[in-house]
């Protein structure tokens, strides 16, 4: 058996304390996905979605924030998979960032929806041709016998489509918002004493309090 339980790292970069906290979390997001941005980190807009579907089953996956505003964080997915069926169901998401060259984490929890239309087809419109007929081929969540399967339904869409104009969006394809009601800030220290912050939103805006590590 391969031994996980003696690894060890220790966390030193930097502090976090309340006085560091912005007022509004986006406006911390923002600072320190900037960070993020600016690192050496490989996939610095990566974050994991987790759900719960009609049964209890949660469940987590990464995918990419492809927006974010006041208003919530933005990803985009094909709506018949697992996980859309998931998010609309429940109508709740929490995601999770991890900078771990900065020694920090991001966590929001919120409710979720589907952007509008207009900006789904925005940004299927920038998307490279290969990632549209990827969308259009994909039966995501979906058993497909083999790879030789999935690469015909690439062949055939890229068929279909011969001029990139001409791929437009799928229905069937498109964006979902996480509207923050929960943000937590954690900022790694040594011998796991963590500084962790939480914005929680109230009929004032937003109470905040520092958290056991």
């Amino acid at each position: 058996m391969t031994r996980v339980d003696h690894l060890r790292q220790d966390y030193g970069r930097g502090a976090f304390s309340r006085s560091d906290l912005r007022a509004d979390p986006y406006e911390q997001f923002l600072m320190w996905l900037q960070g993020a941005l600016d690192s050496d980190e490989p996939e610095p807009t990566a974050m994991t979605v987790a759900t719960v579907d009609a049964r209890g089953l949660p469940s987590a996956r990464i995918v990419l924030l492809k927006g974010h505003s006041e208003s919530g964080l933005v990803f985009y997915t094909n709506y018949t998979s697992s996980k859309a069926r998931a998010l609309e169901e429940s109508g709740r998401a929490a995601l999770c960032f991890f900078w771990k060259s900065l020694e920090r984490q991001v966590r929001v929890e919120g409710t979720v929806a589907r952007v509008s239309s207009e900006e789904s087809d925005a940004y299927f419109a920038s998307r490279p041709r290969g990632s549209r007929i990827g969308a259009w081929a994909s039966p995501q969540s979906e058993s497909v016998d083999n790879r030789e399967a999935l690469e015909a339904r690439v062949r055939a869409i890229e068929d279909r489509f011969p001029d990139d104009r001409e791929i437009a969006r799928p229905d069937f394809w498109g964006g979902f918002r996480v509207r923050p009601e929960r943000w937590e800030f954690w900022q790694g220290r040594t011998s796991r004493l963590h500084d962790r912050f939480e914005y929680v939103s109230d009929a004032e805006g937003w109470a905040v309090r520092r958290l056991g590590p």
